[in-house]
């Protein structure tokens, strides 16, 4: 007879809640193997293709063989020079490719592993609620703690991380800000939001991270301002951009860290431990992206601009109170009482699962000032946009009793 043993995962790992989307995912798939045409608006995954240009300078560049050789942890030297010219094309903001820009393999690892580099046991990161769900598991894998508040782009919002920060010790460590901000949409209208965040900064010594993921997917002529643009916004933090809306390279894993170098430095050494950089070929073909593709984005922002006009009119049609949102690719629109009738928005995501075949994201998968909301993903087709909008009005009219949550713990 052998003894049976059991795995002793460590802390960090027991710390993590279940990972909402990973459930929802499962039941799609089952759905889908099923013969069901699911509408999956749930996941920020581009549909739309990369720019041929791109994929072709992608092509040459693998078959050379030097491409196939382990590159460097920091990104290739041209590809670091050239998000800085980009940065100084497009926001007017210089900056040192050799000590203030970093590559990383898609800005979800470097904000992870900026956090291991900064977070440790005993320290805590404010971030505000709704939140995107690795700003706070990032800081728990760490080993850090984290304060919510709930989110804002006003003066009432940093009052709000004033209050935390006086009445917290030890002070908090990080305060990590995105905006445009997933899931909300919420933007910033001009840099003296975050020149307010820079001298709080300076004032509590603590540092920004700020994730910029959205930073060219704007709508109806608005252009997101850079926190690298507030007067001393090196001195305190840093930036993550990423390549994964603005030229449909999600997979590619293309981001970048920009900003206080000796942050960018310590992000740098933990990498270092870590991995040896992208493929060498898709960084050179994320040099081309810089150089010749901004009618692309122009044309992409478009589809999401019309995309967007879809689903904020059929959502509002039903009733819900959908505000137009000037970035991103979601809307993230407020369920109506008489279609929750009285469920939360896991049960309501659910439900349009089960019942309407439309996979959206549950608003309270993103913290508890999410209840009553969901994130709806602008990737499909008009079309297919259209067909989304038209299921769910027939479930919702039809008094479809909702699955139990319970099968989220399962």
């Amino acid at each position: 007879m052998t003894d049976e043993w059991t795995i002793n995962v460590a802390d960090r790992i027991r710390r993590l809640p279940p990972y909402l989307f990973g459930t929802i995912n499962r039941m799609k798939y089952e759905k889908r193997r099923a013969g069901v045409d699911v509408i999956d608006l749930g996941m920020g995954n581009p549909l739309d293709p990369t720019p041929e240009t791109i994929v072709e300078k992608l092509c040459e560049a693998a078959h050379d063989p030097r491409s196939h050789r382990y590159s460097a942890s920091a990104g290739i030297f041209n590809l670091r020079r050239d998000l800085a010219r980009l940065y100084q094309r497009v926001y007017d903001v210089q900056l040192d490719p050799k000590q203030e820009v970093i590559a990383t393999i898609g800005s979800k690892e470097g904000f992870s592993h900026l956090c291991l580099a900064m977070m440790g046991p005993g320290d805590t990161a404010i971030v505000g609620d709704p939140y995107f769900p690795i700003h706070v598991y990032s800081v728990a894998l760490a080993g850090g703690n984290v304060i919510n508040v709930p989110m804002g782009n006003d003066e009432a919002f940093l009052k709000r991380i004033q209050y935390v920060v006086e009445h917290l010790y030890p002070k908090p460590k990080l305060l990590i800000l995105n905006y445009p901000h997933n899931p909300t949409a919420m933007t910033v209208d001009n840099i003296g939001f975050f020149e307010a965040v820079v001298d709080l900064a300076r004032r509590e010594r603590i540092y920004v991270v700020h994730d910029f993921a959205y930073w060219r997917t704007c709508f109806d002529g608005y252009k997101a301002p850079s926190f690298m643009q507030a007067r001393g916004a090196k001195d305190v933090g840093v930036e993550f951009v990423t390549f994964s809306k603005p030229y449909n390279m999600a997979g590619w894993r293309v981001g970048f860290c920009v900003g206080n170098p000796e942050m960018v430095r310590a992000l740098g050494t933990i990498k270092g431990y870590y991995d040896y950089g992208m493929f060498q070929a898709i960084q050179v073909a994320s040099i081309i992206a810089m150089r010749e593709c901004e009618e692309d984005i122009v044309a992409q922002n478009a589809l999401y601009q019309q995309r967007r006009d879809v689903v904020v009119g059929g959502l509002r049609r039903l009733g819900w109170d959908v505000p137009s949102p000037r970035g991103t690719m979601f809307v993230w629109a407020k369920v109506s009482g008489a279609h929750l009738a009285g469920q939360g928005t896991i049960d309501f995501s659910l439900r349009l699962l089960e019942e309407a075949e439309v996979v959206v994201s549950p608003g309270r998968a993103f913290g508890e000032q999410g209840e009553g909301y969901v994130r709806i993903a602008l990737v499909e087709n008009e079309q297919r946009l259209k067909q989304a909008i038209r299921q769910i009005d027939r479930a919702l009219n039809k008094g479809i009793v909702a699955p139990s949550a319970s099968k989220l713990k399962k």
